[in-house]
């Protein structure tokens, strides 16, 4: 396993004095405060059925502070909504649907409480995630968000279209680049869709979560894009995992234009990445199985890791009760409540020891056992200055040297790792 985040003393003294100047959140006024308190959560309808119980269950039993629950407002993205009302000063208490890649712009505005500064902060958080929950530290070694949950995404591939291509769809080649490749090539050749995989091939930052990133993740072992301020990817795994999206791009087998629609409920792509979330999105649509995503020369499942596709709880610094922000955040992440979050939505809860801590739901729903696995070998976004920016520097010089096959691969890895060593450091 890779390492991960180590916080230096220099590099904490340096990050406290940055975040003394840009008046990033700690504690400050309110922390002992108890009272009324506002909160937003995604508008994804089994998300807004989990968060209505949970609200109900805390105004029940506390009659002098009670929670104001809304769906994120709209805009053109949460994080650009977040961030608004950061600087406006009217952000609510607690967001339900924190981006780990905006985190730290959120941070440097001045937005977040450091969670570590409640006295309970930092046990609470590492006993529920575990050694998961150091991936979330920011530099100064605060959580400036509670780790709350993933959907480690997986290859799901069509079985029907397996089947009619004449491939095994019970126990598909998939776990080699070489055996994927052929894979897909069987697909392809045999017409039963236009494509054998088709991820996004368009520009947002975001996107390389979706096919760089978790093959990044399972080749290295459990690298992040940025490790102790350095980009990582440019090494052997990071070679082998864009050379295979290379191959996979120029011979046709995945599609470099946008779809419109979802290209594997359409049957236009044979296999694609997702998370559980789709267990219940394709139930009726597709006759699907799900494997690891592939390594160069095979990893067991056991062993692999992915992407986390996580979102988490923020504490903002505009919250004048955050003594009861603060205990609502552990009321909602509790064992009872993480079991019914996943019954109501099939995320995984980032908590460790996930299907020991609910044996009975993962019996009763063995679709989603698969994923309750995968969730203890989950890589997350470099909690970074600059993540977003680092993010689309990579997405740019990937769409154009992998998926539009322009320039080539060993240059643009080179190059991003260049850009993005600044950008880490802040420049």
């Amino acid at each position: 396993m890779r390492r991960r985040i180590m916080v230096t003393a220099a590099a904490a003294v340096g990050i406290l004095a940055l975040s003394a100047c840009s008046g990033a959140g700690g504690g400050g006024a309110g922390m002992d405060s108890r009272g009324p308190i506002t909160i937003w959560y995604s508008n994804n309808a089994s998300e807004i059925s989990w968060g209505k119980q949970m609200v109900d269950a805390w105004n029940a039993e506390h009659a002098d502070q009670q929670i104001t629950a809304q769906e994120i407002p709209a805009g053109k993205s949460s994080e650009e909504v977040i961030g608004a009302s950061i600087t406006a000063g009217n952000a609510p208490c607690l967001v339900f649907n924190t981006s780990p890649a905006a985190v730290p712009g959120f941070e440097k505005q001045g937005g977040l409480v450091n969670l570590s500064s409640f006295s309970d902060g930092e046990a609470y958080i590492t006993e529920r995630s575990g050694a998961l929950a150091d991936q979330y530290r920011s530099s100064d070694g605060g959580f400036y968000q509670l780790p709350w949950k993933s959907n480690p995404v997986m290859i799901f591939y069509n079985k029907d279209l397996f089947a009619k291509a004449g491939l095994d769809p019970e126990n598909p080649k998939l776990s080699t680049y070489a055996d994927f490749l052929q894979t897909a090539r069987t697909l392809k050749d045999a017409g039963v869709s236009k494509y054998a995989i088709n991820p996004a091939p368009t520009s947002e930052f975001f996107q390389s979560w979706f096919d760089f990133y978790p093959l990044y993740a399972a080749q290295s072992g459990g690298a992040q894009l940025v490790e102790d301020g350095k980009a990582t990817f440019n090494d052997a795994a990071g070679t082998a995992v864009t050379d295979f999206w290379h191959t996979i791009y120029a011979d046709q087998l995945a599609g470099n234009e946008q779809y419109q629609g979802d290209a594997f409920a359409d049957g236009y792509a044979a296999m694609a990445i997702v998370g559980p979330w789709a267990v219940s999105v394709y139930k009726d649509k597709v006759n699907w199985g799900s494997v690891p995503v592939p390594t160069e020369k095979g990893t067991p499942a056991s062993s692999t890791y992915t992407f986390s596709d996580a979102k988490n709880v923020g504490l903002f610094s505009a919250c004048k009760n955050k003594a009861t922000a603060w205990d609502v955040l552990k009321f909602a992440t509790s064992q009872e409540q993480d079991g019914k979050w996943l019954e109501a939505t099939g995320q995984m809860p980032l908590r460790q020891n996930l299907t020991t801590a609910f044996p009975d739901y993962f019996a009763a729903n063995p679709a989603y056992q698969q994923f309750g696995d995968q969730a203890a070998r989950t890589v997350e976004v470099p909690n970074v200055a600059n993540s977003v920016e680092i993010w689309q520097k990579f997405r740019d010089g990937y769409s154009k040297a992998v998926i539009f096959g322009q320039g080539d691969t060993a240059g643009f890895l080179s190059t991003a790792q260049q850009d993005i060593d600044k950008l880490a450091a802040g420049q």
